[in-house]
């Protein structure tokens, strides 16, 4: 084994009201990379459990946000700390149940603290604004208060750093938070539950409640008592929580799908072009909103860059997330893996060959691996090239010129990330003013953002205002307009 495989039999809790407690039912968790590991079992919340830590949150957010800010910095530099100091620890446990390579479960806890110490900082930041009135006498004072209890909603790819970059925020600007990550990977939600749940916060400011979209998350995001809903997750999911919370006007802030290209130029560097396609397109075997699912090349540099390509993706090392070497762990599911499985069998149908991968693959511990795969002589129009496939997988665009490039990557849904690699700092320039994404990158990888600058994109892929840095205001405050007479002197 590659890791102190505990069968742990006692039932983790889920945090209602500021106190632990089992649910109606369990769920196992198992770990993707061997699937005789059982991670543990894990409560589901019941709805009246729902109910009452709904409750709770909204007496101790108006706590919360009488709170001094050193005393609410403070907390939010505690969790930080602690998430880096544990990377190790924690990343592991991160890699064990979602099944990234180790290096990325330990960065990806390591991010999550900084996450918590940038916002830690911003508490100290939240600084207002003045204007005279067009009246006499009057003054104007202008500043944001906290939004109320949110209502938070989490993806299982980037477990701990996408939950931690809505978290963060949502306690710096006073909100008090209900959390329900995803179901797969309910370790990683316990493990920093319960490193907020230690410091010095109002009883129920911050609650975990796991379990199933369709019942919790429905009932969650109907909830009048919840102001605001931020969820990362997929399309369909999304616009249904949008059509539930706009029965209460609940504000919405969503980050879902996305196709993200990558262009590469007849003058770019060709290794570091590949580098780029490979890490992008296979890093954390695929399953990133930021991924490199399709590769838009430009004919001149074409069939070398395939050769590479095709190279690269057959010799990275496919094995246990915690095996030292392994460059791509396991699918997280054997749902996602058939989902995976099908979209091979459809770009075959649709005409793409399948030049290498796409495989379930057979290894010394049963779970859901598979090859890296690379399709090529696609066209944009087939749905490998339309629809999000969140696999190890993708496609090669050609193309003959820069224009027919920036055509292709701007043809669809989505619009996250994309990305050229250029040595033409004219190409680079027009790029980056009309690519029509959220986020765009000369000769840099699609996927791996920083947590100061704001975050997300345009159409299928996010609704609502920017996640991170102080865009993230926005969401987690509401303004207040106050006019002052000091009447005669």
């Amino acid at each position: 084994m590659f890791c102190e495989a505990k069968t742990m039999t006692e039932i983790h809790k889920n945090l209602i009201a500021g106190e632990w407690q089992i649910g109606e039912s369990e769920i196992e968790n198992r770990n993707p990379s061997d699937l005789s590991d059982l991670i543990g079992l894990f409560a589901q919340a019941s709805s009246e459990q729902l109910d009452a830590t709904l409750a709770q949150a909204r007496i101790a957010q108006v706590e919360w946000a009488a709170y001094g800010m050193e005393r609410k910095q403070a907390v939010l530099m505690a969790i930080g700390n602690e998430l880096m100091a544990r990377a190790e620890e924690l990343g592991t446990l991160l890699s064990r149940e979602e099944g990234k390579p180790l290096a990325e479960g330990k960065g990806e806890v390591y991010r999550a603290g900084q996450f918590f110490t940038y916002y830690a900082g911003e508490c100290l930041r939240q600084l207002g604004e003045n204007a005279d009135s067009v009246r006499a006498g009057v003054e104007i004072d202008v500043r944001r208060e906290p939004v109320g209890t949110v209502a938070i909603i989490s993806p299982w790819n980037f477990p701990t750093a996408t939950a931690s970059w809505k978290i963060a925020p949502a306690l710096c600007y006073g909100n008090a938070v209900v959390w329900k990550p995803a179901n797969i990977t309910p370790a990683s939600a316990v493990a920093l539950a319960e490193i907020i749940n230690r410091q010095d916060i109002p009883k129920g400011l911050f609650s975990l409640v796991m379990g199933a979209g369709r019942s919790v998350g429905q009932r969650l995001v109907e909830s009048a008592e919840i102001d605001a809903v931020s969820f990362t997750g997929s399309v369909p999911v999304g616009k249904s929580i949008a059509a539930a919370a706009i029965q209460n006007l609940t504000k919405v802030q969503m980050e879902m799908g996305s196709k993200n290209a990558l262009a590469v130029m007849d003058d770019a560097d060709l290794d570091l072009a590949v580098t780029l396609a490979l890490g992008g397109a296979f890093g954390g075997t695929g399953q990133k909103c930021t991924a490199s699912s399709r590769l838009v090349v430009h004919e001149g540099i074409h069939d070398a860059f395939v050769e590479k390509l095709v190279a690269g993706a057959q010799a990275m090392k496919v094995g246990h997330a915690l095996e030292a070497g392994t460059q791509m762990g396991p699918v997280v599911s054997e749902q996602q893996l058939d989902e995976n499985l099908s979209y091979v069998a459809l770009g075959q149908s649709e005409g793409a060959e399948l030049a290498c991968g796409g495989q379930r693959l057979n290894m010394p511990t049963e779970g859901y691996y598979m090859s890296p795969g690379v399709f090529l002589n696609t066209s944009n129009d087939m749905r490998i090239n339309r629809e999000e496939m969140f696999a190890p997988l993708t496609s090669v665009i050609k193309v003959g010129s820069y224009d027919e490039a920036l055509a292709v990557v701007n043809d669809t849904n989505f619009g996250l990330t994309s990305g050229i690699v250029t040595k033409s700092l004219a190409r680079a320039t027009h790029f980056r003013r009309n690519a029509r994404t959220g986020v765009v990158t000369i000769n840099l990888p699609t996927a791996g953002t920083d947590y100061h600058v704001p975050f997300g994109g345009r159409g299928d892929s996010s609704y609502g205002s920017r996640e991170q840095g102080k865009a993230a205001a926005e969401f987690y405050t509401t303004v207040k307009t106050a006019y002052i007479s000091a009447g005669p002197v």
